[in-house]
């Protein structure tokens, strides 16, 4: 261990580096060297199982890492949904490894650094899916680091006998790696922004308000997924349901004495009815009292220390999110079939009166069932939480929001859940992109909006004006990237009047959009960032870049 990093070398040798517990041999790929596989933690089976990770054994030589490490013990997606998904199998125990995409594996490079953290309902997905090859993020100057951590019932498994979070924890361990060794990797470890999508940005908000993850990054993505902790007995359901099946008390020492692809087969048999629009109870992150000492939202939007006030943010959505989750199988028929009865679902699923639907029906008239009920749960659960999110931010450490609106080639999908991930990665051309997003996916919107993630990670500002009071928003969609202020506040208004807060926009429970004014949308047109703002229109009303 004598040697911090790659001397410089032509790119016909293979690049190594050496990290505090052995040296990697990876590979150069196109012009970018690229290590995969890189144990951060001990394999978490035997006497590890459901513990807190350990740091790995020290090896001697040289590992090659040229391949994608084991990822965690997972079931397949169902057939619906694997025909969109891909959802790679590595298989063997040592699973908790990370990969490095990085232009000059050396010392003296101090480049930007991005660790992804996948998504999947903390359930599904690996750092292996095609759709994350980090090759773009390095070809224009980043250091991209993506990662495994436990799933499921071996991650999230709340148990008497057991640390929660197990999962997380993983997380927090690839983070203190990336802290210590990535600058022989070419990479800043003053200068990391970790981004992810779906649990993965549920994963990053638990972060963001845990003190132990405090220094471990500069700047955060969050990507249709806000800071949340899921109810202990919602999680504890899932193990309980799960023990009755498989005929065992409901603790991780019996749980570690199933056969693994039995316990597999219990967790997707159990999860099968329960999903982000019909609820149910499911995996997720719980307030511990030690990593996640309070609600994540709460501790976000009250400030201090456990706001996180130094963490630069970038936020949002697709318009259309909903539609993953209920494109697949026909439910988007069938929640339309069922009317009076879904639209009723919602409204107990979101806990919420009749006149926030009455608001939605007066904002959306040309929807039908589905896209009410849907629209509704991803405010409730999406796009309110990450508004609030964004108000709450100090001003030395802006936040910026974004919408991805372009609708997938495939019938039905829109624009989905997960489908801006192509476009990020810039990968849209890799094949497994084109499961979700259907041929012909824009090459333009893809250079658009991973250079938005660059210049984010690089500058701490992604190209358009940060959140402030107007709620500038861009939109990623057909055509060019613009900002509009304020689209989805009619919809907020009616959460802020139906839990009463302070200054909510409508005055009384009844007064809904339909019955005031509209507030314009307003397009501005693409302007360099760098350009000064224009000077002020009549009325006060400036356009943004």
């Amino acid at each position: 261990m004598a040697v911090d990093a790659v001397d410089s070398v032509p790119q016909t040798h293979d690049p190594v580096v050496t990290t505090p517990y052995g040296a990697v041999r990876g590979r150069y790929e196109d012009g970018i060297a690229v290590f995969r596989g890189i144990p951060y933690a001990a394999p978490p089976f035997g006497a590890r199982r459901f513990r807190p990770p350990v740091p790995p054994e020290p090896w001697d030589g040289v590992r090659d890492a040229g391949e994608f490490g084991p990822t965690p013990p997972k079931p397949p997606y169902s057939e619906a949904f694997a025909r969109l998904l891909a959802d790679p199998v590595v298989p063997g125990d040592d699973c908790l490894n990370l990969n490095v995409w990085t232009p000059e594996p050396g010392p003296g490079a101090r480049l930007p650094v991005m660790v992804w953290i996948h998504g999947g309902a903390l359930t599904r997905g690996s750092s292996a899916v095609p759709v994350y090859d980090g090759h773009a993020f390095a070809r224009d100057g980043v250091v991209l680091v993506s990662i495994n951590y436990r799933l499921g019932v071996e991650g999230y498994g709340l148990f008497p006998d057991a640390p929660p979070n197990a999962g997380l924890r993983d997380q927090l361990a690839a983070l203190e790696w990336v802290r210590e060794s990535i600058a022989r990797f070419g990479g800043d470890p003053d200068r990391v922004t970790v981004f992810g999508e779906s649990a993965g940005a549920i994963s990053i908000g638990a972060l963001l308000a845990s003190p132990r993850a405090r220094g471990l990054f500069r700047r955060a993505v969050l990507q249709s997924g806000p800071p949340e902790a899921s109810e202990r007995d919602k999680v504890r359901r899932m193990v309980r349901r799960m023990a009755t099946r498989l005929k065992v008390p409901a603790t991780a020492r019996a749980f570690a004495a199933v056969d693994r692809a039995l316990l597999l087969r219990t967790q997707a048999d159990v999860a099968r009815l329960s999903s982000p629009v019909l609820g149910g109870p499911a995996f997720g992150i719980v307030v511990d009292g030690d990593l996640v000492p309070r609600d994540p939202m709460e501790a976000l939007v009250a400030g201090g220390a456990g706001g996180a006030p130094d963490v630069e943010l970038l936020l949002g959505w697709t318009s259309e999110e909903y539609r993953l989750w209920l494109a697949p199988g026909g439910l988007l028929e069938r929640v339309d079939r069922l009317g009076p009865v879904a639209l009723a679902g919602a409204m107990a699923r979101c806990r919420c009166g009749h006149e926030v639907l009455r608001g939605y029906r007066a904002i959306h008239p040309e929807a039908g069932t589905a896209d009410l009920v849907g629209q509704m749960v991803t405010d409730h659960l999406l796009r309110v939480p990450l508004h609030r999110l964004a108000d709450a931010r100090p001003p030395r450490t802006p936040a910026y929001v974004y919408e991805f609106t372009w609708p997938s080639n495939v019938p039905g999908l829109g624009a989905c859940h997960a489908l801006e991930l192509g476009f990020v990665f810039d990968t849209v051309k890799v094949p497994q992109a084109a499961q979700l997003a259907g041929p012909g996916a824009p090459q333009e919107l893809a250079d658009a909006m991973h250079a938005a993630w660059v210049r984010f990670a690089v500058e701490g500002d992604p190209g358009w004006h940060a959140w402030d009071a107007s709620h500038p928003v861009r939109i990623f969609g057909a055509g060019a990237p613009h900002t509009v202020l304020g689209p989805r506040d009619r919809e907020l208004a009616l959460w802020d009047a139906e839990s009463g807060r302070p200054g909510a926009p409508l005055s009384s429970p009844e007064s809904t959009p339909s019955s005031r004014p509209r507030r314009p949308r307003r397009v501005m047109a693409v302007r360099p960032s760098s350009w000064p703002p224009l000077p002020p229109r009549a009325g006060g009303a400036r356009s943004r870049p």
